[in-house]
Formats: structure tokens, sequence, C-alpha cells
């Protein structure tokens, strides 16, 4: 006969709570330990065998149960239970050698100072009140919230509103700008606050209408961002779903109805900075809390909600489980059980869940990590660059690559693992073996040669010899103008060196000409000079063509007697015997385009037909503006740009300019074409690819 094994005893603390069914019906309970204020669900099981506990040892138990219920279970089940309990220290210590294991335990559970401010300064939570005797004395104020005849009066005094709003909807959209001042700024740093504590206390009120004990109240330090939370863990302790649903949903509610009233606010009071205040209350703060707050990919207010509602107890790590064991069945066919008993649909679910919380975990704590980088000084923001993307997201892949390894003696070789070897071999090949390939670059085409011809200075039109779309010969005559200024100054100087002429010719000859020595002479000469320079700029009024070719562009104010500004254009000219293409691609790719390399235009306008071109020249120094505004993302183009101070447009990041000399057919449009140019490329790697780029941001951003 086996010897019977006697049963440790439980700690006396400990409680048992009804908890809601299992999905197959089967009952369930919450075993809670005050002391940490944890919860544990428990299937009916081991339920049933700790309440035969008292029994006091395994093979008693046992029996008992088998006997007494419908179940039917072993000495290994009533094991199991003892080794989860003396896992989680819910058993009595009656040894030393047990209470060095518990103290060790806690040691082990409270790393370093460094290591917990490492792992921790993302997110700290501080508890600034307790709550509970506040929450007593103000509950029976509250009370009228949850009855159906204030929820009825609320759902009318909100139609009533949005029926007001919207006969005054333009004033209201106008206010969404008229709160982007400083003094707005200031409004939203104080409505903010009032809008997380309502919400904070709807959680808390909720809680306590169902008889569940709030412990502390505070504020967490979020990536150093203060946010408030109330810690309602004892919601474990219901058993009715639809209660803690309430206090997962009671926090938006708060925020929902303080919106109500903020908007009845705007509605009724005069302009000013209260008025403000309603505003940002009715509109942007509940909607960045449930932004935030619904998404159930962290451990938020919809994570719970959606925990709940489904009846899936802590789904991060249930859906993780079934998402590790996906990806190793998939990968290499282990054929081991999933982690737990579930349906198809839950299986697909869970799975499916588990990847887009992966994902979008990944995406946070990148971006939370480029935040970072960005929030403290240079030297600091690395190394916490480096532990965020080390901690959250390198280190948890390292730990599941290390479980392949440790799983390695039972690998064989199946389909999975075929089609495994066939995926990395492909992504091998894509990333790592060099291609010959075709970089693509925003471009456009225009004529070989355009000039703008603009008026040289202030003047007046007296005739124009040349019309739209006329052909111009090299030299010919455009416009003829005339300015009275420069032909009044023109004739004083004129007359001046008429003088100078004069008195130097009759110098010899009168005793007061003679005693002015070289003077005269000096005069006459800068007369001369002075007159032959403003006659050669009174040529500059004869407008002519500066090359043979077409007007494509004429300033449709010009007529005889019109006056023109300074640098006023007046004619475009364009060589359209033969045309040329200009590509701009990023320095990441400049390197790969050779003189002489192939390309191909494709205008978007495609009746035009393709252009096959040449490079011709590449530039090795980035533009500083963008000459074709129609190719910037400013004017609906694809090169990410921005406009400056001066209103120029500015590239966002280095670009340069790559030309294409006497593309095929000659064709040259009236206008600028805009496309794409297909440009062929010496080989590269991605993967090289990949890790210049990398490189590069490195060294830029290492720059102190």
């Amino acid at each position: 006969m086996v010897e019977d094994i006697p049963l440790p005893l439980l700690r006396q603390e400990l409680a048992l709570f009804p908890a809601p069914p299992a999905e197959d019906g089967t009952p369930g309970w919450t075993l809670h330990d005050p002391p940490a204020n944890k919860f544990y669900l428990l299937g009916w099981p081991a339920f049933e065998i700790l309440s035969r506990w008292d029994r006091g040892s395994v093979q008693s138990v046992v029996a008992a149960v088998n006997q007494e219920t419908t179940l039917t279970i072993t000495e290994q089940d009533v094991c199991g239970m003892i080794a989860f309990l003396t896992q989680n220290f819910l058993l009595q210590t009656s040894s030393t050698s047990e209470n060095k294991r518990i103290v060790s335990a806690h040691t082990a559970s409270r790393p370093g100072w460094f290591l917990w401010l490492l792992h921790n300064y993302l997110f700290i939570r501080i508890p600034v009140v307790q709550p509970e005797q506040f929450l007593n004395k103000t509950a029976p104020y509250v009370r009228f919230l949850y009855s159906r005849s204030f929820l009825v009066a609320v759902a009318a005094v909100a139609l009533v509103a949005l029926y007001l709003v919207s006969h005054r909807w333009d004033v209201f959209l106008h206010s969404f700008s008229a709160y982007r001042s400083l003094e707005g700024i200031l409004i939203v740093g104080c409505a903010i606050p009032i809008a997380k504590i309502i919400h904070e206390l709807g959680h808390a009120f909720t809680a306590h209408r169902y008889g569940c004990r709030i412990p502390s109240m505070g504020f967490a330090l979020v990536v150093l961002t203060p946010m408030l939370y109330t810690d309602t863990n004892e919601a474990w302790k219901l058993t009715s779903r639809s209660q803690r649903l309430a206090i997962g949903i009671a926090g938006i509610a708060a925020e929902l109805l303080l919106a109500l009233v903020a908007l009845w606010a705007w509605l009724l009071m005069p302009e000013g900075p209260l008025r403000g205040a309603a505003f940002i209350l009715a509109t942007t703060t509940w909607i960045m809390t449930i932004a935030l707050n619904a998404s159930p990919f962290m451990r938020f207010d919809g994570y719970f909600i959606l925990s709940d509602f489904l009846r899936l107890p802590n789904l991060h790590q249930r859906s993780f489980a079934f998402g590790r064991w996906w990806m190793r069945e998939w990968l290499f066919g282990l054929g081991t059980p999933p982690p737990e008993p579930a349906s198809v649909r839950l299986k697909l679910f869970l799975i499916l869940f588990a990847f887009f919380v992966w994902v979008y975990r990944l995406v946070v704590f990148f971006g939370i990590a480029v935040m970072v980088y960005h929030y403290f000084f240079k030297a600091l923001g690395i190394f916490l660059f480096a532990v965020e993307i080390g901690w959250f997201i390198v280190h948890p892949m390292y730990k599941e690559i290390a479980t392949w390894w440790q799983l390695r003696s039972t690998l064989r070789f199946n389909l999975s693992a075929f089609r495994s070897v066939l995926v990395v071999a492909a992504l091998i090949l894509f990333f790592a073996v060099p291609r010959k390939g075709t970089l693509s670059a925003p471009a456009a085409l225009s004529a070989a040669r355009e000039q703008q011809v603009s008026a040289p200075f202030a003047a007046m039109v007296i005739g124009e010899s040349v019309g739209d779309m006329k052909k111009v010969q090299a030299g010919e005559l455009l416009l003829q103008m005339s300015s009275p200024d420069m032909d009044q100054q023109s004739r004083q100087v004129k007359a001046s060196t008429e003088i100078s002429r004069w008195q130097a010719a009759q110098q010899t000859f009168d005793e007061k000409l003679l005693s002015q020595g070289n003077v005269l002479n000096r005069r006459l000469e800068a007369g001369t000079t002075e007159l032959s320079g403003l006659q050669d700029v009174m040529g500059r009024l004869a407008l002519r063509a500066p090359f043979d070719g077409v007007i494509v562009a004429r300033n449709d104010e010009l007529a005889a007697g019109a006056w023109l500004a300074r640098k006023e254009p007046l004619y475009v000219i364009a060589d359209t015997s033969r045309n040329r293409v200009d590509a701009y691609v990023s320095e990441r790719e400049l390197e790969r385009i050779k003189v002489g390399a192939a390309a191909r235009f494709i205008p978007d306008a495609l009746e035009f037909g393709v252009f096959a071109c040449q490079v011709t020249e590449v530039d090795r120094i980035n533009i500083p503006l963008i000459d074709e505004p129609f190719l910037a993302s400013t004017y609906g183009g694809s090169i990410a740009s921005r406009t400056d101070a001066q209103g120029v447009t500015v590239p966002d990041a280095p670009i340069f300019r790559v030309r294409m000399d006497g593309c095929s057919p000659a064709q040259v449009p009236l206008l600028k074409l805009k496309g794409v140019a297909h440009i062929e490329a010496d080989k590269s790697a991605t993967v090289v690819e990949l890790i210049r780029h990398a490189y590069a941001v490195v060294i830029r951003e290492i720059g102190f």
C-alpha cells in the first residue's frame, strides 16, 4: 500500500469567493491572498480539493472528492495543488528552511535599485490617498447617478445639447482653432487634470458600490508623465460579470457625463476662459481618454473590459501562450498540445489577438524609445533608447529564440521544418543576394534650355513684336521699352558732357579755364564714361531673345503704355528642339547611379508616352531647395518637403539631382511634365543598404 502523504497547512487569512462559471459551465472560485492583494482563479476540481483540505492527507482528499462529487481526481491532482500553493507561498511555514526559502524568494523578487530603476523608470506607481473613508461618506450623494431614471434623463439632455450644437456648428468648429494660443495651452493644462480625477472617481465609486475595497488612489509616472490611477484589484471578488464590466466602463462613462455638463456650460456661458475650459472638457479630454483607454492591447480599461466581456481572465498571458505555441508549431511542427483546452474559434482568436498585441506593442515601445531619446539630453537619451529597445523588444525575442534552441533535441525534419527552411532561404535571397535593380525617383521633363525674360528695371512698354507660341531666333527683338527717368538722366549727362568738351577745347584761350588744369579733361572723361554706361543700360530696354526657341509663356499685361516693375516676368522662352529630365534621389540611392546608365521617364499624363533617356550628370551636392514645386509634398508631390519662413519649398531630407538629356522622342510639351524616372542601378543587397542607412543614422545622431 502506498504511504499516505500528509497535507501542509494553509495560511489562515486566505479567502475563497465565488467566481463566474467557466466557458463549459463548470463553477469557478477566486482565491484571495490579502497581504499580497493577489487573486487566483480556481477551477472546479481545485475548489473541491481545497474545500476538503482539512481531511489532512492526499489520499483522504482524493477519496472524498471522488465519493462526494461527480469528479474523478487522482493523487497527482492533489500534489499539483500542493505545488501551486507552495510556489505562490500560500502555505504556513513550520521550519527554518521554509522561512529561508520565503526570504530568499522575497529578496530575489526585489532587485537592486539600479535594476529596479532600469525596469520601472517608464512606469512608477505612487500611492497618494486611501479613499475608503471619503468614499463611505460621499457614496450616498452619488447613488442617484446609477439609477435608470438618471440614465434616461442624461440621454434626453444629451440629445437636446447635440441639437443646440448643430445649430451653432460653425461656432463650435471655430473653437478648435481658437484655443491654440498660450491661453489655450493653459486651459488644456487645467482641464485635463479635472477630467482625469473625475475618471478615477468613476472607477472608485462604482467599485465601492459593489462592495470592493479601494486600498489606494494616486498617480503613476509613465515616461515621467503623471497619470492618475485607482486600485480596483478587488473587483476580481465579484461574481457578476456585469458588475466588473461596470467598474471598467465607469471611468469613461464619468468623463462622458462631465463632457455633457461641459457642453451645456459652453452653450450657456459667455466667451472667456471658463467657456474655453468647458469646450476643452466637452471635446478634447474625453476623446483622448477613449483613444487611450479603449485599446485592449495594453493593460488599460479596454483590456479589462474585453477580458470580462469575453470571460477570459489573464487574456494577455493566455493569448501569448497560444501565440508562441502556434508559432513553434508552424515553424517546427513539434506536435505539442495547446497550452489549454479551447475551441477552434477561441484558439484562432487568441492567436490573432497575440500577434496584434505584439505588433501594437512593437510600435508603441519603439515610439517610446524615440520619445525618451528626445526627452532627455543626448547621452542619457541614447542610453535610455538602448535600454528601451533592448529590454522591451530585443530581450523578448532573445528569450523566444533561446527557447527554440533548448527544443533542438526534439526537432524533427517534417513538412513544417521544410517550409521554414524554404522561408528562411527566400528571406536570405531577398535580403542578402545583390540584385541589379531599377531605382524609381520623382522626376520632371522639360525643355533642354529654358529661360525667363524679365524687365531689367522699371520701364514703360512702347511696342511688342512677338506673341504667344511664336518662334524666335537669338537676338530677335521681343519688346521695346522706355524709361522717362533714364531719358532725363541721359539728357542731363549728355548736356554736362558737351559743356565739359567745350570748356576743354577753349581752355587755352581762357585764363580762368586754364587755371583749372586737368580737372576739365577728367570731368570730360567721367561724363563720357557715364554717358556710355547709360546708353548701354538703355540698350537693355530693347529685350531680345537669348537663344533660338519658342515663347511658351507671356505676361498677359503687356500692352503699349503699360508700366512694368523691376524684375517683372515677361516671357518664358524654351528650346523645344531637345528635352531633359531631372530626377531627384536620396543619398542612399545616389551611390548606385552611374553616368551613362539607361533610364525611362514615365509621365503622369500617359498620353505623352514613355521617354527613353540616358544619365548624363549626377550631382554630388544636395540641392537646398526644390526647383519644381509640383514634385514637393506640400503641393501634392512625392518629395517630402516643407515651406520655410521665406516661403521657399525645401526638402525634409537631403536629395540629389540626376540629369538625363536627349530623351527620345525629343518632343517637348508646352508645360513641364511630372512623372517617375526608372533608372538602372548597380547591384546591391538589401541588407547592405539597411546597414548603410542605419550606420548613417547612428553617425548623425551620436554627434554631440
